[in-house]
């Protein structure tokens, strides 16, 4: 089975990083993928862009309403993802626990359906 680890985090404090401070997360978070991909259990991974580029769409009475930002006001914003094979949610759990972005911010492990028809 497929899950997708949706990975969030305070984008304002990782924002007063510098490249340099930066850079020992990324490669914590590079030998993660690794050790995905060693596993066979790599299948697709992406930073996102701050929130202050995202908008939000919903159609009304036949309108696209667009809002700035993201859905919801939270301390903690989507960043990026894993998407990742696992036999089980259990295994999909070992695998988020793994995960260096689990010690800065928190992971939401949802199962992927390959099919929206029985």
């Amino acid at each position: 089975m497929r899950y997708l680890l949706m990975l969030y985090a305070d984008e304002a404090v990782g924002s007063k990083f510098t490249p340099d401070e930066m850079r020992p997360f990324m490669e914590q978070m590079f030998a993660y993928q690794a050790a995905l991909t060693k596993a066979g259990a790599f299948v697709a991974t992406a930073p996102l862009a701050r929130t202050d580029r995202a908008c939000t769409i919903r159609m009304e009475g036949g309108e696209m309403k667009v809002h700035d930002g993201p859905y919801a006001e939270t301390r903690e914003q989507f960043g990026g993802y894993f998407i990742i094979e696992a036999a089980d949610i259990d295994m999909a759990r070992t695998w988020a626990a793994r995960c260096p972005a689990a010690t800065w911010g928190s992971i939401e492990i949802r199962e992927i359906i390959d099919h929206c028809y029985p």
